[in-house]
Formats: structure tokens, C-alpha cells, sequence
């Protein structure tokens, strides 16, 4: 399976429809929720329960009045809806939510006209769409907040940028630079564009970018990312992406695409919905039968067929799956996870192995000293200066790694005469007037020379890998590694970190066939750098990007995970895992408390003397929707604990 690698559009947020979308519901909840006020005052069930009265002439047909408007304009997202869904054959919530406030609204008005006896709904009918109301709001709202804040971070910006010219520097507008500019950064500016620090030192706040609270040290050869704070020291930024390739236009391009994916859980609040339309028009109808051929008249039977339809759409079941949405985007937000694909977000939650590629994922992808054998009495450090004297003068990897650590260590190196290279074998010179030669184990076994002083160097692992696999094993997955490393490597890998298993000498275009094996035993996540792992992140049930705080153009990943800390993968599984178990308590409530409410609406108990009054459904639509609501916010403390 090949993935796909688009451009990312230039982009600056979400579509002006949404938006425009988002302003409609939150201009509708605010004048519904205005107009209910009277609404309750007006109503003689919310008098009785309050203990007050207020009646007037006319009282009744301002009541009908203020329910007229409230039910037209907060209704019409809803009565367009049930349109839609009727076309398409797949009543949902909206043909829900319009049947209900169309029974109490209809039902209402022939009670305030005199066509019928009992008492008018127009009070549950105001809160009914209020709530629905706000329910879309707060979705939307949800959807969109991680793409406003970063619009905000757009708004906040350098228009300008210092351009290096002909020894000074001209101040010119950010969209005219070009890869290869040079700019100053001053301290506390803004990095106007991503580039590579080409003269400087200094740290950079790039929290509001990847969710990194701590500022991140800056020398020359680093990248800086565009909009990171800079800190004490001015540095010199040589430009490397601009406009649509910048971090920022990709991740605001990764938003929008995850707020077009749906969410599984959505669709099941859907289904429900559905199941609920079937059973308040059922259920009423055979209400309203059997109290119309008992004999209590036709008001009567009304009533209770309008009681049933109406309490059947719990005001809760619209909030179930919104209040949690939103917790969740704002905590995967604030933690540096990038969801392109909610469907995928939630699978995460039957994930019983997670796949790490090696170089880059679980190691620094770098070389470095892991023992130094010194023989016949000479120092540690002497081997070390030594060593890496010579090796400054290689371009290799393992001597870049050697020289490394001899700055970490701060040893100085010697001076070198004669360096010179011997092909497939090593590198030798005179460092300090001593002859030293730097050979692998194999060239000294191939001559029968026994070992001398010794450096054994490896790919350095992450400290942060093994609270990651330890953080899996307690969630009850199992942890492998794919890598391209020879069999010994990868064991020594695997043994540091305490994998379950590992997968050596295994080539990019092999890692996807390797990943559908294990899938035939597990449901498997791949985490890589998401480069030459494409292929493996689109194969896997799903695919997560770690370390792309410079690179967000992962079209082949379903989650990226913007910081280079493997443990992040642990944690986005957490967060799916506890995500769905809150959708799910408050589905189960949203649509549990019917199993109670709907016979009592019905009057099954009315012999016992026990009804459901409409201020009593309405007293039990309240404590539904506020349980609901105070369980979704319980996701915050569950994952910050």
C-alpha cells in the first residue's frame, strides 16, 4: 500500500462555512434561551412547582406567542434536519429532536386554543431546544478549538523579519523570504519563519508549537520552528520552509482534516437516536390508543402520547458525545497529539500491540560511548582524547559519535599528523606524537591481534523509551520493535528496554509486510518518524507519527505526536481508552433513564397512583443532563491524575 504525500494547501483555519455555522447555533441559543425565560414564568407547571403566580389577559396567547418564535427560529436547525435525514432514509437525532418539540408544540397550542384539555408543554419545549442547542454549539465548538487557538498564534505572527543583507539587516515582510535567507532573531522575538540556526546561541519557548513547556536549547545546526519565542541570546536563522511548507500551515491543515473525520461514536449516539424515534412514535401511539379505548377521553390520551414522545428525547443524549469531544480535543490539544482521524483516535482503545520502529523512535538515532576498556594501566580519558583526536578528521558516523562524546566528557583533543583513512577497515595518525590506529574488532580477529585499549559504541537510546514500554505493559500490550539493525543491535535494544519482541535486519519496503503479520495475531499501532515508515503506518490499525515537531506532513499517520518523546504514544492510548468508556457511561445514561421514564409517561403505574408528571420529566431530564455533564469534565481529572 503506498501513502500518499500532498502538499499541504495554504491554509489559515478552518472553512468560513463552519464558522458561519458555529455563529448561526450560538445566535439561536442565545435569543431561545432569552425567550424561554418568560417562557418558565408563564407556565403555570413551572408556577406550581416555584410556588408563585402570574396570570394576566392574554397571559396565554403571549405564552403561545414567545413559544411560536422560540420554536421557528432555535427549532430550525432541527426542523431542516429531519428534513435531510428523511430524504436520505436515516432518521437520526435531528428527526428525534424535531418530533419532540413538534408533538409539544402542536399539542401546546391546541391546549392554549381550546382544541383539546390539559396542559401545554411550551416550557419543555423551549428547554428541549436550548439544550439541543447548546449541545450543537459546544460540538462544533469542540472541533474548532484547536484550530482557533492556532489562528490565534497566526493573528500573534512577525509580519516582519530582520533580513541579513550587505552586512546589516533590512526589515522586510515575512511572505517575501525565500530558503536561504538569513535572518536576526533578537531576544523575545518571534522566529518569523522554520529554518536552522546558523550563528548564535540560545534557548527558544516553543510551547504554544508542540506542547514543550520547558525552553529548548538553540546552537548552530539546530532547527527553530516558526513562531517559537525566542530567549536571552540573538541568533542568526538561515530560512528553510515558507508559507504552506511551515510546521504551522501543515498542522493547521492536519486540524481541518480531523475535524472532517467522524467520530464512530457519533454515529452510534445516531443509531441510538434512531432506536429512540422508533420507540417514542411506537410507544406513544399505543399510548394513546389504549387511554382513548379505556375511556379517559381524547385530551386525556393526548397528553400521555404527547408525554411519552416528548420525555423519550433525553436532552442528555445530545450532550453525550459533544461535552466528551470536546474535553478530549482540548487535552489531546494541550498534550502535543494531533488526531487527523477520530475513527482512528478511538480504535486506539482495542490496541493490543504497539510496533516501534528503532532508529529515531526508541534511540536518538545517533551514535554514542557506552564503554571505554582501557588495558595495560592507561586512562579512561587518555583512550578517549586519543580515539577521538583521530576520528575528528573522518566524516563517518561512528567517528562523528566518538568525537561527540569526547566534548561531552569535555577531554581535549590532541593535535594529528599523518591522518589518513584505510578503506573498509578504519582510520589512523599520530595524535600527540603517538601512533594511533582506530580499527573494528573484526580487522584485529582477521590478523589474530589481541584486542587492545577499547571503545564500544551504540545507538543511543532515548531515556524516555523505557518509561514508555513500561507505561504499555501495564495497559496489557505488548511491545516490539522493527529496525533494519543486525540480529545482535536490535537483541541489545530489546533486552535495555524489556521488549516483548523485536524484528532485526528488516528493510523500509519489508516493514509494512511485517506489520500485516503481526496483525494476524494482534490489533496492532505502528509508531515511527513517519519517513521511511510510511508505508508500516498506513498498514497498521493504526498509524502514529512521533518526533514530527519539524516535519508535520505525515499524510500516512492517523495521529502524530508532535514532540520526540516515545512515551506520548502511551499516553494518546490512555487518553483514547478513557475517551470512549466516558462516551460510552454517558450514552448508557443518556439513554438508560428512558427504560424508567417511558412507562411512567406512559401512566403504567396510574393505578398505583404513580404518573409522571411534565415537572417531574422535566426534574429528571435535568439531573440526566447534568450527570452527563459532570461526567464528561471527570475525563479531565482522570487523565491529568
Amino acid at each position: 500500500m503506498e501513502a500518499s504525500r500532498k502538499k499541504p494547501p495554504e491554509t489559515r483555519g478552518p472553512a468560513p462555512h463552519t464558522h458561519h455555522a458555529l455563529g448561526d447555533f450560538r445566535r439561536r441559543f442565545i435569543v431561545s434561551t432569552i425567550l424561554t425565560i418568560p417562557i418558565l414564568l408563564l407556565s403555570e407547571p413551572v408556577q406550581r412547582l416555584l410556588g408563585f403566580t402570574i396570570r394576566f389577559p392574554g397571559s396565554d396567547y403571549l405564552l403561545l406567542g414567545l413559544a411560536t418564535a422560540v420554536y421557528l427560529y432555535g427549532g430550525w436547525p432541527f426542523l431542516s434536519g429531519i428534513v435531510r435525514e428523511l430524504r436520505a432514509r436515516m432518521p437520526g437525532m435531528m428527526t428525534l429532536i424535531a418530533v419532540a418539540i413538534t408533538v409539544a408544540y402542536v399539542y401546546s397550542s391546541a391546549v392554549v386554543l381550546g382544541l383539546v384539555g390539559g396542559e401545554g408543554f411550551f416550557w419543555e419545549l423551549a428547554t428541549l431546544i436550548d439544550i439541543m442547542l447548546l449541545g450543537h454549539w459546544v460540538e462544533m465548538r469542540s472541533v474548532l478549538g484547536a484550530s482557533r487557538a492556532l489562528e490565534e498564534l497566526v493573528r500573534v505572527m512577525p509580519s516582519e523579519a530582520h533580513l541579513l543583507r550587505d552586512g546589516g539587516t533590512e526589515d522586510v515582510p515575512v511572505d517575501r523570504l525565500k530558503p536561504g535567507d538569513r535572518v536576526l532573531v533578537r531576544p523575545g522575538e518571534k522566529v518569523p519563519v522554520d529554518g536552522t540556526v546558523a550563528e548564535g546561541a540560545t534557548s527558544v519557548n516553543e510551547a504554544m508549537l508542540t506542547g514543550e513547556s520547558s525552553p529548548v536549547e538553540k546552537r548552530p545546526g539546530d532547527g527553530v520552528i516558526g513562531g517559537a519565542i525566542n530567549g536571552e541570546g540573538s541568533i542568526v536563522v538561515e530560512v528553510e520552509k515558507t508559507g504552506a511548507e511551515t510546521y504551522l500551515a501543515q498542522v493547521i491543515d492536519l486540524v481541518q482534516k480531523a475535524q472532517e473525520s467522524r467520530s464512530r461514536t457519533q454515529d452510534l449516539a445516531d443509531r441510538a437516536a434512531f432506536l429512540l424515534v422508533v420507540i417514542a412514535l411506537s410507544v406513544g401511539a399505543v399510548t394513546f390508543a389504549a387511554w382513548f379505548a379505556l375511556g379517559e377521553g381524547t385530551g386525556f390520551a393526548v397528553e400521555r402520547a404527547a408525554t411519552v414522545m416528548v420525555i423519550t428525547c433525553p436532552h442528555a443524549l445530545g450532550l453525550a458525545v459533544p461535552l466528551v469531544v470536546a474535553v478530549s480535543t482540548a487535552l489531546a490539544a494541550q498534550s502535543g497529539f494531533l488526531i487527523r482521524d477520530r475513527s482512528a483516535f478511538e480504535r486506539a482503545k482495542d490496541l493490543t500491540a504497539v510496533v516501534f520502529d528503532k532508529t529515531g523512535t526508541l534511540t536518538e538515532g545517533r551514535f554514542g560511548v557506552t564503554d571505554v576498556l582501557a588495558f595495560a594501566g592507561a586512562a579512561e580519558e587518555d583512550v578517549v582524547r586519543a580515539t577521538a583526536s583521530v576520528e575528528a578528521h573522518s566524516e563517518h558516523p561512528l567517528a562523528r559519535g566518538v568525537v561527540r562524546s569526547a566534548e561531552e566528557r569535555g577531554i581535549s583533543l590532541l593535535p594529528v599528523e599523518g591522518f589518513r583513512a584505510i578503506p573498509g577497515v578504519g582510520v589512523e595518525g599520530k595524535a600527540g606524537g603517538r601512533a594511533v590506529r582506530v580499527v573494528g574488532p573484526g580487522y584485529l580477529a582477521d590478523r589474530g591481534i589481541a584486542a587492545g585499549d577499547a571503545i564500544a559504541l551504540a545507538d543511543i537510546i532515548r531515556p524516555e523509551s523505557g518509561d514508555a514500554i513500561r507505561r504499555l505493559k501495564a495497559m496489557g500490550i505488548r511491545c516490539m520493535m522493527l529496525t533494519g539493525d543486525n540480529r545482535d543491535v536490535a537483541a541489545w535494544v530489546a533486552g535495555e528496554l524489556g521488549l516483548d519482541e523485536f524484528f532485526a535486519g528488516v528493510l523500509p519496503h519489508e516493514k509494512a509486510e511485517k506489520i500485516r503479520e503481526v496483525q494476524q495475531r494482534y490489533r496492532v499501532a505502528m509508531v515511527g518518524d513517519g519517513i521511511n515508515d510510511a508505508p508500516a503506518l498506513v498498514e497498521a490499525d493504526v498509524g502514529i507519527a512521533i518526533g514530527a515537531g519539524t516535519d508535520v506532513a505525515v499524510e500516512s499517520a492517523d495521529i502524530v505526536l508532535v514532540r520526540n518523546d516515545p512515551r506520548d504514544a502511551a499516553a494518546v492510548i490512555d487518553l483514547a481508552k478513557k475517551t470512549y468508556r466516558k462516551m460510552f457511561e454517558n450514552l448508557l445514561w443518556a439513554t438508560g433513564y428512558n427504560a424508567v421514564a417511558i412507562p411512567l409517561a406512559a401512566g403504567v403505574l396510574i393505578g398505583a397512583g404513580i404518573v409522571l408528571t411534565p415537572a417531574a420529566g422535566a426534574v429528571l431530564m435535568s439531573a440526566s443532563t447534568v450527570i452527563v455533564a459532570i461526567n464528561a469534565r471527570l475525563l479531565r481529572v482522570s487523565v491529568l491524575r
